[in-house]
């Protein structure tokens, strides 16, 4: 679909401490899936020898998150629009897709039990439902979302990895690191890279979770626009659903002009937000997830009870408890409940973006002028999802890991979807001189067949 674009000049790219920002928002819708409950619960029960999935997962987000990054940059405009002007119907996959995968109330399920073990509620669906009810009020009252998910997320991530930081310290050994070491190249405790029993589902779940995964890769391409980020600066934000001065606002995105000044500066742009996301998605990311897992690793390995749900989590605050101080079993929990609540917060605001933007563009013919007002498409997509949440938990639905995990299988085909569109949107719509090198490509591929692989291993193992 040809689609004519608006041209502006690129902005002139800041040093790297004015850019950091859409990257803590990225990193902390994955706190509460992947680097909380998935790995950590793979620890506990095969061992540090799986620790080498956490790695490749992340890397191939990375990359694949930076190439959702690239067309944004260039574009100004989310990779949907991109999609849409690839195929209108596209809009419709990602509607359902995003939908079904994400529409499972698994953290608030997790986060109640938390708040349960902590204060003792009697009640734990009740607890779940006003989460997400909560949930919805924090996203309504924020002056902008991208400024509430910021904050929040930032303040979790920093406090999280400073206190989990300072647990490792004083509980780990020097052999659990030797394991973890030997889990980087695949060397398990009796097996090579995936232990005897260990089903597909499990693993290819936490695979996908080592990071934010699936559709919400993609809103990536949302927090570069709203953090400013190259043409993006030329784009609108969604306001709350009560600031005032919400009006409608155009998806469509402003390019530059390829020229020899404008590809210089794209450089310079590319240079730092690779940086930017490196040090905080891949490699705060990856230390998050690998103190959790040793940690997971140390204290419950091997214990009785650790395959039962998240009961892990609450074996290791009461050992916490004993060897150090009960105040740090209890600070470990609620970190836990915080964690999983900031991600489904971020879940739930990024799922609502993804939705009501499709929800628009599958209505939209290819001379419209792609201009609405978003914030109230937001605002019925996220309320909609949050009354088919708790219609979820009301029906008796309420086992949390088990809902994860279902949540990162449906995702990770997610991800070997968009991982191909996303290849070809950037071939097609963007210049030969900004389209990602050789090297990106074939990792891009490597990450398009894994994820196609074990998605058909996952079904067929569910299908016996």
């Amino acid at each position: 679909m040809k689609i004519s674009m608006e041209t502006k000049e690129l902005p002139k790219a800041p040093s790297f401490w004015k850019i950091i920002g859409p990257s803590f928002i990225f990193l902390g819708l994955s706190l509460g899936s992947g680097e909380l409950v998935l790995w950590p619960y793979m620890a506990a029960n095969y061992g540090l020898g799986i620790l080498w999935g956490a790695l490749l997962g992340i890397t191939f987000q990375f990359i694949m998150n930076m190439e959702i990054e690239r067309y944004a940059l260039v574009r100004g405009e989310s990779v949907f629009v991109g999609f849409w002007k690839l195929g209108r119907y596209w809009s419709l996959w990602f509607i359902l897709s995003t939908f079904i995968a994400w529409g499972l109330p698994g953290f608030s399920a997790a986060g109640s039990q938390l708040l349960n073990q902590l204060f003792g509620f009697a009640n734990e669906t009740l607890v779940a439902v006003i989460l997400l009810l909560l949930t919805g009020l924090i996203l309504s009252i924020g002056k902008t979302l991208y400024r509430t998910m910021e904050v929040l997320q930032k303040s979790i991530i920093i406090f999280g990895t400073i206190f989990i930081s300072l647990l490792v310290f004083l509980l780990t050994k020097l052999t659990d690191w030797q394991a973890a070491a030997f889990g980087l190249i695949g060397q398990g405790e009796g097996y090579r890279f995936l232990p005897a029993g260990i089903s597909f589902m499990s693993f290819l779940g936490a695979f996908a979770y080592a990071g934010a995964g699936g559709n919400l890769n993609l809103a990536q391409s949302y927090y570069v626009k709203e953090k400013g980020y190259g043409m993006g600066k030329y784009s609108q934000k969604i306001k709350s659903l009560f600031a005032k001065g919400g009006s409608d606002v155009s998806l469509k995105g402003t390019t530059f002009e390829n020229n020899k000044a404008s590809r210089f500066e794209f450089k310079k742009w590319w240079r730092v937000i690779n940086l930017e996301h490196f040090f905080v998605f891949w490699l705060l990311g990856f230390l998050t997830i690998t103190l959790l897992a040793v940690l997971s690793y140390s204290l419950v390995h091997g214990e009785a009870g650790v395959k039962e749900g998240i009961n892990f989590l609450f074996m290791e605050s009461q050992i916490i408890g004993q060897k150090v101080t009960p105040v740090f079993g209890f600070v470990f929990l609620l970190l836990g409940f915080m964690m999983l609540y900031s991600t489904q917060i971020g879940v739930l605001e990024s799922t609502s973006r993804i939705i009501s933007e499709n929800f628009f563009l599958l209505s939209q013919g290819k001379s419209s002028e792609l201009k609405v007002n978003l914030s109230k498409l937001f605002y019925l997509a996220l309320w909609g999802q949050i009354t088919f949440g708790i219609s979820v938990l009301l029906l008796g639905f309420k086992e949390p890991r088990l809902l994860l995990t279902l949540a990162a299988v449906i995702n990770a085909f997610c991800m070997f979807v968009h991982l191909g569109l996303t290849y070809f949107l950037n071939k097609k719509m963007l210049p030969s001189e900004l389209r990602p090198a050789l090297w990106r490509k074939a990792i891009l591929l490597i990450a398009f067949i894994f994820f196609g692989v074990f998605s058909f291993l996952t079904l067929r193992q569910g299908l016996r």
